[in-house]
């Protein structure tokens, strides 16, 4: 079976599980120049294999909310290669999660675990349960109950699950202290911890330091850097802050930050009184972006100098850098437009899948520095593998030991993707040479597992 027939096959099998499909479509493409120099991987059907989820569960969520009435939610666990370690990727808890997406999301995770050089094979997870406007009881009951039945899936050297959208430390605290209650047993199984109970430093830094690393090697095959660069970034969240913070201390100017209501716009750039109101305000206040405008960010009663655009995205604003870090197909192919128009030199997904097919093609065909999410976002699941380096050995790194293994991780990634693009003939093209080379690593492993 050819690529072009295996993808039909597949959208035949998975009908409407559209984000999974689009996922599907864009690696097994980038894979034809492999299966021809490596007929033995036809011969195995290492393509149709690698499609096929090992193991997918659904279950669901009844828990009680404070006004005593039983709601019900639909928790997700993808287990879908464990190749080359065990099942490793996030736990999503948004109203728009469902199969398609979290099956999308899991295919993803396993090219990119495998680009961060570390153990870990690809899986995903969560719920369509919405954590925003409950209040930590809520929280609490439903994470104890959500875990009443991933327990059973998933440990230490089996499924390590992590955060993702809605899944932040509070929730991971409520995850592991249930999963801890029903085992009786104190373990690595999930990551992303609080740092007085096995977690790593720098894990929270993670995704958003990773995404601006990235770039930052990618602007270097420009002769570029940094520094004095106009940047664009989408969401207010995890990732978002901490893009913006890295990209603010390499000498960046960060000039939006957005949520699913609107954007706010800073003309002359993010300041750290700004960050650390945005931090305030998203993480503890749990409030919208638009609350920045006018806001008091200073004890000496500073206000916050942003504009905020309701409803729209930041792609308009000219600068030199676009960071997506909010959700799957943010940027469509009228987005990039606007992106090339205004002068963007290079993109970086600090979310996953954040560009369309349509911006996708408009970004290689502009020669613009294009960095997929699953090489420039994997930075996250990268130190979430040394959080589990950590537990396994009983030791704790400083802040600036991990942080120099998550800039050497990300060069790597970089320079693996750039070398894999020139050895399969595209030159530059990091889609094809993350792709390639997270593909050749899961693949000759499960050659070498048999038929399983």
């Amino acid at each position: 079976m050819n690529v072009q027939e295996l993808i039909e096959k597949v959208e035949q099998k998975n009908f409407g599980e559209k984000e999974f499909i689009q996922a599907v479509k864009e690696v097994l493409e980038s894979l034809e120049p492999v299966i021809k120099k490596h007929p033995e991987y036809e011969k195995a059907k290492i393509l149709e294999r690698i499609v096929e989820p090992e193991r997918v569960v659904m279950f669901r969520v009844p828990w009680m909310d404070d006004n005593g009435d039983i709601q019900v939610n639909r928790g997700f666990r993808i287990e879908f290669n464990s190749a080359i370690g065990p099942y490793k990727g996030g736990l999503r808890f948004h109203p728009s999660v469902n199969l398609g997406i979290l099956k999308f999301l899991g295919f993803e995770q396993i090219f990119k675990n495998s680009l961060t050089g570390l153990p870990m094979g690809g899986g995903k997870g969560g719920s369509d349960f919405d954590p925003k406007g409950k209040s930590d009881n809520e929280v609490m009951r439903f994470c104890q109950n959500f875990m009443g039945e991933l327990f059973r899936h998933i440990g230490p050297n089996t499924d390590v699950p992590a955060g993702d959208i809605g899944v932040g430390g509070r929730e991971i605290g409520f995850l592991f202290g249930q999963y801890k209650k029903l085992t009786n047993r104190f373990e690595s199984v999930l990551t992303g911890k609080g740092k007085n109970w096995g977690g790593s430093l720098v894990r929270p830094e993670a995704t958003g330091y990773g995404c601006v690393y990235f770039t930052s090697e990618m602007l270097k095959t420009k002769g570029e850097e940094l520094k004095g660069k106009r940047v664009l970034i989408s969401g207010a969240g995890n990732v978002a802050q901490f893009a913006s913070q890295k990209a603010m201390q390499l000498g960046a100017k960060v000039l939006t930050l957005s949520d699913a209501n609107g954007t706010i716009y800073v003309p002359d750039g993010l300041a750290k009184e700004n960050w650390e109101y945005v931090m305030e305000l998203k993480n503890i206040r749990r409030g919208r972006i638009k609350e920045c405008v006018g806001a008091e960010c200073t004890e000496g009663g500073e206000e916050f100098q942003c504009e905020y655009y309701d409803g729209e995205k930041p792609w308009k604003f000219e600068a030199d850098i676009a960071l997506p870090c909010a959700t799957q197909n943010e940027i469509t192919g009228d987005d990039a437009k606007k992106l090339i128009d205004n002068g963007i030199i290079a993109v970086a997904e600090g979310a996953n899948m954040p560009s369309t097919p349509e911006a996708i093609d408009l970004y290689l065909a502009n020669k613009i520095l294009y960095g997929p999410g699953k090489a420039a976002n994997a930075g996250g699941v990268a130190v979430s593998g040394l959080e589990m380096c950590q537990n396994h050995i009983g030791l704790s790194w400083s802040f600036e030991e991990v942080d120099q293994k998550l800039h050497d991780i990300m060069v790597n990634i970089h320079k693996t993707a750039l070398e894999t693009s020139k050895m399969y003939g595209s030159p530059g093209n990091l889609v094809v040479g993350a792709n390639i080379a997270g593909f050749l690593k899961v693949a000759d492993s499960m050659q070498d597992q048999g038929v399983v």
